[in-house]
C-alpha cells in the first residue's frame, strides 16, 4: 500500500460513486488504480473520475488543462477500456445496467 503521503488526490466526487457502485448487487469496485476498476459480468473497466467543475459547458468534455498528460497519453494510446467520468450515471450507462 502507499503510504498516506503519497496517495493521489481524489475529486470531491468519487467517495458518492464508489459508495453507490458498491451497493448494486454484482459490481465489484477498486480504488487507487488511476481511480477506479469496475467488475461487472465478467468484464473489467477503468474508470478516471473527475470533478464536473472539470468539465467544459460549452462542448461538455473534460477541459484539458484538468487532464494530466498521463491521462492524455493513455486516451489516445490504451487499446482497452478507458473512460473518463464525472457522474455516476456516466459509468452505470458504460457498463449496461442504465
Amino acid at each position: 500500500r502507499r503510504n498516506k503521503a503519497h496517495r493521489s488526490k481524489i475529486d470531491n466526487n468519487q467517495n458518492a460513486i464508489v459508495k453507490s457502485l458498491r451497493q448494486i448487487s454484482g459490481v465489484s469496485v477498486q480504488t487507487e488504480v488511476n481511480d477506479i476498476l469496475v467488475g461487472y459480468q465478467g468484464r473489467n473497466y477503468w474508470f478516471e473520475i473527475k470533478s464536473p467543475s472539470a468539465v467544459s459547458k460549452t462542448t461538455g468534455k473534460v477541459l484539458t488543462s484538468k487532464m494530466k498528460p498521463s491521462q492524455e497519453k493513455l486516451l489516445e494510446t490504451w487499446r482497452g477500456q478507458y473512460t473518463i467520468v464525472w457522474s455516476l450515471d456516466q459509468i452505470l450507462k458504460e457498463i449496461g445496467i442504465w
